[in-house]
């Protein structure tokens, strides 16, 4: 066996193995391995491939439901939406990549979503980016941000598939770990999904796609580690992307997949070859035998440990059915891909490596997978959380101008309008978008059928931070929320899950905090978590970013026409808050925006009524009874009121007058009530509304009128306006604010 220099713990510390991992591997070969079989243990029992820290707390998460087709385990989740058809859905994480170079960070981060979805053999559809980053006031956020949506648009526009809507938050903690999220949604036939399983003994390992190079060597080792003064040296470890290769990868993958020729696909994705035979062999029950001399290149001289840990991108292993292997390359060779049979599917369940006829790696399968290590790390409260819990109100004074501290909100960049992003991306091609990017959620056509699916992406880390477990019920609530207000019945979500150091007891006590409140929110709203991503190790110099769950819901609307939006649509209508407001300014952008403080405790909410809630709601759509529908949250009821009028197609105002309550103003106006949701009826539809949400224990209020080009806000108890803006201010203010960063830049310079 080649590569068979001694091993030693420095060399085992430097590919992020502990010395007790290095001991176990010791006891699982009998002997020490040689530096390719220390590489592929490495990746294989990296954070990012064995979810080690995070494994015995996902399994509390409810993943079954009646629609469910697949469920985490996959390359994605699959659900069944009728007509014989399925949605096709995941979220990935591309953090460490993105800051170290943000274009190909964030364009390899779509690319790999892409490929896991049409590994299941699903047509995407549709994309969706949920982003974090410090600050625009300092250049390198701006650059971040920049190259980041160049990347997502670059790749996403090339390869014809419309990114349709996210969010975007910006907070000091992002400064040194920005997150790029991405969510990627296909559609199949649900009697077609493939599955990425090694089987059948004797059955060919096709290699298809780009040669494989030395781009993105432990990329999955990185992405398992904290960042320090060396990131810049880390440079090797980011892939680079090609659109237009993996768009052909696209075509043959659906058109081999199509004709039957495969019987198991897999994405080489985060460890390249390493993770996408040993996991096939894995998830099969058999083993793989691999010829690395006859892997396509792009490079002389590349080592077989360099071409198992290449992380190149654009490229898939099948196996194929008996006797296919002729078409499989034809179909390849016409779509103008390298391909070429590259091994076998054995029965000795161990994965056997060879150059040029030479066993270069010998390995069990089970100790790359189903015998990784499974940590339960030590959990224990942060000790700020006092401090940063306890804010007293008495201290913190209401503004003396109502209507600045609303234009201050909406000039706040995580409220502001994201024009100046979606604008980039094409969110028209194919077809397909109803709701386009720059609202809560975004709704695209199912073709050939009268459905349309609603997908909503939401994450407030700075709830995570004062309280995990609440950070983690209402991120799942408000994402179902924003998919109920569209008209949408919410079937199935994906998480990306996003935490700093998992070996710090505060970072896992945290983590295990909100996948219990993700849990215990999907348990009660009915919906089931299909797939999802853990992202550990977002530190720099040791400091952790906020607990940041991101949730990807996707709802079903079996009438398209039965779609709604958040903006008003007519002048007399009237406007009704569904939800009870409380004094509750814990946590908001409100408290961050105006009064420089983040702290206090985020909202409560009470999962039986917010189930009630959106039960109530979406009848009242289905029933065609409400006319648009907006959810409170991120700077509360005036908030939401003022982006109704801005979205308006008409510009139309509003005049609202805010029943009574024993609250603080600022807390009625900007406080992130759960919960709570915005509607507009006809005047004729009132008293049916309010009879369906008292018949249902939904509290109502009816609080104004549609019309004119002004938002007016009073309160009953005095009868004077608190906040009276013209929608045209408003929407100069919401929309102006991050563009104003970049054209500032650019005069700069």
């Amino acid at each position: 066996m080649t590569n068979s220099m001694p091993m030693n713990q420095d060399v085992a510390e430097r590919h992020g193995l502990t010395q007790e991992e290095y001991q176990k591997i010791l006891a699982f070969l009998g002997r020490e391995p040689n530096l390719l079989e220390l590489g592929v243990f490495s990746v294989m029992w990296s954070e990012h491939c064995s979810y080690k820290s995070s494994k015995v707390h996902l399994k509390k998460l409810p993943t079954a439901g009646a629609r469910v087709l697949q469920g985490p385990g996959e390359n994605a989740g699959v659900v069944d939406i009728g007509d014989g058809l399925a949605a096709v859905f995941k979220i990935e994480s591309h953090n460490h990549p993105s800051f170290i170079e943000p274009y190909q960070g964030a364009a390899t981060g779509v690319g790999g979503i892409l490929r896991d979805i049409f590994t299941m053999g699903a047509r995407p559809v549709a994309l969706l980016d949920s982003l974090r980053f410090g600050p625009m006031e300092i250049p390198k956020n701006r650059y971040l941000l920049e190259g980041v949506v160049s990347g997502i648009a670059g790749y996403g526009n090339c390869m014809g598939i419309p990114t349709v809507g996210g969010e975007i938050y910006f907070n000091e903690i992002y400064n040194q770990n920005p997150l790029v999220n991405v969510f990627c949604l296909g559609i199949a036939k649900k009697d077609r999904i493939f599955r990425a399983s090694a089987s059948g003994v004797g059955n060919t390992v096709i290699y298809i796609g780009s040669k494989t190079g030395r781009d993105g060597i432990h990329g999955a080792t990185m992405a398992s580690e904290g960042f320090d003064e060396s990131i810049e040296a880390r440079r090797p470890t980011v892939q680079v992307g090609d659109p237009f290769t993996e768009k052909l990868l696209l075509e043959a993958c659906l058109e081999i997949m199509k004709r039957g020729l495969v019987v198991g696909i897999q994405d080489m994705g985060a460890a390249g070859l390493t993770s996408s035979s040993v996991e096939m062999a894995g998830r099969g029950g058999t083993g793989v035998e691999l010829d690395l001399s006859l892997v396509p290149r792009r490079e002389e001289g590349m080592s077989p440990y360099e071409v198992m840990l290449s992380e190149s991108q654009e490229r898939m292993l099948l196996v194929a059915k008996p006797g296919m292997e002729s078409e499989i390359l034809g179909v390849c060779a016409r779509w103008d891909l390298d391909a070429a049979v590259i091994g076998r599917v054995t029965d000795s369940r161990r994965l056997v490596l060879k150059e040029e006829g030479r066993i270069v790696a010998d390995l069990p399968v089970s100790s790359l997978t189903d015998d990784a290590p499974v940590y339960e790390r030590p959990m224990e409260a942060p000790a700020y959380l006092d401090a940063v819990q306890g804010i007293s109100l008495d201290l913190i004074p209401q503004p003396s101008d109502s209507g600045d501290a609303l234009m201050t909100l909406l000039r706040s960049p995580t409220i502001a309008s994201k024009r100046w992003v979606y604008q980039q991306y094409d969110h028209m091609v194919r077809t397909n978008t109803v709701i386009p990017p720059g609202f809560e959620a975004a709704v695209v056509r199912v073709k050939e059928t009268r459905k349309a699916l609603v997908l909503s992406l939401g994450g407030n880390g700075a709830y995570g931070l004062l309280n995990p477990y609440r950070g983690g019920v209402i991120a799942v609530c408000e994402a179902a929320r924003n998919v109920v207000c569209a008209g949408g019945r919410p079937i199935g979500l994906t998480d990306c899950l996003n935490f700093g150091n998992p070996e710090k007891p505060a970072v896992m006590w945290q983590f295990a905090l909100s996948v219990e409140g993700i849990a215990d929110a999907c348990r009660e709203l009915e919906i089931p978590v299909v797939s999802g991503n853990v992202s550990f190790y977002n530190e720099t110099n040791g400091l952790d970013i906020y607990p940041t769950p991101i949730i990807g819901m996707v709802g079903l609307i079996e009438d398209v026409a039965r779609v709604v939006r958040p903006g008003f649509q007519d002048e007399g209508d009237r406007i009704v808050l569904l939800g009870e407001t409380k004094e509750e300014l814990g946590g908001t952008e409100y408290l961050k925006q105006v009064h420089s403080r983040e702290g206090g405790f985020p909202p409560l909410l009470d999962l039986a009524v917010e189930k009630v809630l959106q039960n109530c709601c979406l009848d009242a759509i289905e029933a065609g009874i409400i006319k648009s529908a907006h959810d409170c949250s991120e700077g509360g009821l005036a908030v939401a009121l003022a982006e109704a009028a801005m979205m308006s197609v008409r510009s139309l105002g509003a005049a609202v007058t805010l029943p009574d309550l024993p609250i603080r103003m600022d807390a009625y106006l900007f406080g992130e009530t759960q919960s709570r949701i915005v509607v507009t009826v006809k005047e004729v539809r009132l008293d049916e509304l309010e009879k369906r949400c008292a018949e249902k224990g939904v509290p109502t209020a009816v609080i104004g009128r549609v019309g004119g080009n002004r938002l007016t806000i009073r309160a009953e108890r005095s009868g004077r306006p608190s906040i009276d803006l013209s929608v045209e201010a408003m929407r100069t203010a919401w929309q102006g604010a991050i563009e104003s960063h970049f054209q500032e830049s650019s005069q700069g310079r």
